[in-house]
């Protein structure tokens, strides 16, 4: 059997051994925006998984763009190097290629972890003042953001540019963009969120500047053998907002800037949206987006069975199919997947014994040090 899945693919200068892609998952549990032993603990199970990228959780590139006090972040030194000491370990565990997803919460910001609530949190348990495009809460009853004037722009986007820095010196090779799930860059582009009257907003030209801006200050910034993606939210499910029309022309501004993938995910920006959800529910927004652009693209959402997986990229409906909750309850899905596929991958030699009988030839390095 000849599996797709597990096939090498590139995303711009870099090659990744197999299509599995470790999504950002947010984990709360940075201190000051600082990396914690949690994150060496939690990255390390995921370094030794056997997926061909992993990409770390929202990393806000300044302490007021993160989703929650306990969120990561790259904006200082402190946060630089207590990340560094956790790569550090994260490295040893296993050789797989790491990322970065760079964020900005905007509007989105000062809330309380999900499981204490997640309500936007006021000045008295520890909240802060947020930025958005324009002066309009996420939800009704919220205290509204501050609509960004033009040091607040450039600001931002520096910020993404020193957060980038930071990314290249701790040695990721990747960095994502996150334009998705209703944070700040999302934000510019959502017409339900976006109602400037400036460059940076009325019509889609106008509201996908800022974006682009930071994309390009970025892809400026980083040496040319790190790859730059974007995640997406390439609908708003919410009538008058984002939809595919409007997200494709987006996403070939990026291509033609040179985005080396689009990870597409969807929703986010408004409580009002109206999802159906179900396995491989934005497959086709994916699809739709690698057809438009010819760029790789990531396919996310409740993909959880391996024939599954295999079925999305062999059919090309995307290039990589990327993993969240799966991965968190199974961090070794990829072993379970080559077993099913009758694929290998390599794995760290310690481990080497763990295969049940039946399966011992998806460790593809023991398979060789073994002759």
């Amino acid at each position: 059997m000849s599996s797709v899945l597990f096939t090498p693919v590139s995303v711009g200068p870099l090659t990744l051994s197999n299509r599995i892609i470790v999504s950002p998952m947010c984990q709360y549990s940075a201190e000051q925006g600082s990396a914690t032993a949690w994150h060496a603990v939690h990255l390390g199970q995921l370094a030794q998984s056997g997926a061909g990228l992993l990409l770390l959780e929202a990393t806000a590139v300044e302490d007021i763009g993160r989703i929650t006090p306990g969120c990561l972040g790259l904006y200082s030194d402190a946060n630089e190097a207590a990340l560094g000491r956790a790569l550090d370990s994260v490295r040893l565990a296993g050789n797989i290629p790491l990322g970065v997803q760079l964020s900005h919460a905007g509007r989105k910001a000062s809330s309380a972890r999900p499981w204490q609530g997640g309500a936007l949190l006021d000045a008295a348990h520890g909240g802060w003042p947020t930025v958005a495009p324009s002066a309009l809460p996420h939800a009704d009853g919220e205290t509204p953001p501050a609509a960004l004037d033009r040091a607040g722009l450039l600001r931002i986007r520096e910020a993404f540019v020193q957060a980038a820095l930071r990314a290249q010196r701790l040695g990721l090779q990747a960095i994502e963009l996150h334009v998705a799930h209703g944070y700040l860059l999302h934000q510019f582009l959502s017409p339900l969120s976006n109602t400037r009257d400036d460059a940076y907003g009325g019509s889609a030209q106008g509201r996908m500047r800022y974006p682009l801006e930071v994309f390009d200050a970025v892809r400026q910034a980083v040496d040319p053998g790190i790859a730059v993606g974007v995640r997406l939210s390439a609908t708003d499910w919410v009538d008058g907002g984002l939809d595919l029309e409007l997200t494709l022309p987006f996403t070939l501004e990026l291509a033609r800037r040179g985005c080396a993938w689009f990870d597409v995910s969807s929703g986010g920006v408004s409580p009002r949206q109206k999802i159906a959800v179900g396995p491989g529910y934005q497959v086709h927004l994916a699809q739709a987006v690698r057809e438009a652009t010819g760029v790789p693209t990531m396919a996310v959402g409740l993909i959880t069975e391996p024939q599954q997986a295999e079925d999305i990229v062999a059919s090309g409906r995307a290039d990589m199919v990327a993993l969240a909750r799966a991965m968190l309850w199974n961090p070794r899905w990829p072993w379970h997947a080559a077993a099913a596929l009758g694929a290998g991958l390599d794995v760290p030699a310690p481990y080497w014994r763990a295969a049940p009988r039946g399966a011992q030839d998806v460790f593809l390095n023991a398979r060789v040090a073994q002759r």
